[in-house]
């Protein structure tokens, strides 16, 4: 759904001198440096920078976003037409020196490219109070530190919960809890109430025939029914948005309302009613719901659980 490339940063291990010369020597070529001050300049004020940047200092060092124009370059090459980083906010001005790098090569490469989301940092909290909870790194939490602490599905969840611009407060309690409050614990619950109400008709031995379910929808006319059809016909649109805008937290706070409008529909609208006609438009329009939270919750790499 969101093809990410991978960050820049985390192989820029992987160039070789050679490789970053030879970006720097197109440059050269194309007229838009300079050297001053025994460094090498790029003219990014060609291209609107409000003051040109150092690519190469004094000592010979390379400046940290010419490996990542060289890196894109050859991304570009290699026929990536799409490429997505994720860096921190404090990378901002990263992203416009990159791509002023890649127009200054005259390679034919879209002025937006390549495109950036960029994070705020998280806050942990655990008890209450801001903690590091990092064996490892000891004054920063890591990744492999929350699942450790919360687990995949609740981590995942909440990194996403948040528009990748606002502030994060990752509270471990919260993620841990089996209860309403946890938004994680709350969608997957929603499923596994579905799962629960196909084993209940199993073992009472009560027929189902979701072709007549499919028939009988019109006579589901109860506020909380009508309410998670509405929710259901939402999907599709979410989904796309989501992936056009790189808003990926629009999908998860979709299925939080989908999740709270099958609530509803399970507390007000008994499944295994004597009305045969109206208990497979019931199921019918439950299992719907179960598919397309087990859809979002895939999308978004959290189990769908068939039973809490």
């Amino acid at each position: 759904m969101w093809p990410w490339a991978t960050s820049s940063l985390t192989v820029s291990s992987l160039y070789t001198e050679g490789k970053v010369e030879e970006t720097v020597k197109e440059l050269v070529a194309h007229g838009h440096t300079y050297e001053k001050d025994g460094a090498l300049w790029l003219k990014t004020t060609d291209f609107g920078d409000d003051k040109d940047r150092v690519m190469r200092k004094s000592d010979g060092s390379y400046t940290y976003f010419l490996p990542d124009v060289a890196y894109h370059v050859t991304k570009w090459k290699r026929g990536f037409k799409r490429v997505i980083n994720e860096h921190g906010a404090d990378h901002h001005s990263t992203t416009t020196r990159v791509r002023i790098g890649l127009q200054a090569l005259d390679m034919g490469i879209p002025q937006g490219w390549p495109e950036y989301v960029l994070h705020q940092m998280v806050t942990v909290m655990k008890g209450g109070e801001e903690v590091k909870i990092s064996k490892r790194a000891g004054s920063y939490v890591t990744l492999r530190d929350l699942i450790e602490e919360a687990g995949r599905d609740a981590t995942r969840f909440f990194l996403i919960m948040r528009k990748s611009d606002s502030q994060l407060t990752f509270d471990v309690d919260l993620a841990r809890s089996k209860s309403n409050e946890n938004p994680v614990y709350y969608v997957q619950y929603a499923h596994a109430r579905i799962m629960s109400v196909e084993k209940q008709r199993l073992e009472k031995g009560i027929g189902f025939d979701q072709a007549n379910g499919l028939r009988k929808l019109p006579r589901l006319t109860e506020a909380h029914e009508q309410a998670l059809m509405v929710e259901l016909s939402r999907y599709p649109e979410t989904v796309d948005l989501s992936a056009r805008t790189l808003e990926p937290h629009l999908l998860v706070q979709y299925l939080r309302e989908l999740a709270a409008a099958f609530h509803g529909f399970y507390d007000s609208c008994p499944f295994l009613v004597e009305d045969a006609d109206l208990r497979d438009a019931r199921l019918t329009l439950a299992l719907a719901a179960r598919q397309v939270l087990r859809n979002g919750l895939t999308l978004l790499g959290v189990s769908a659980p068939t039973s809490m």
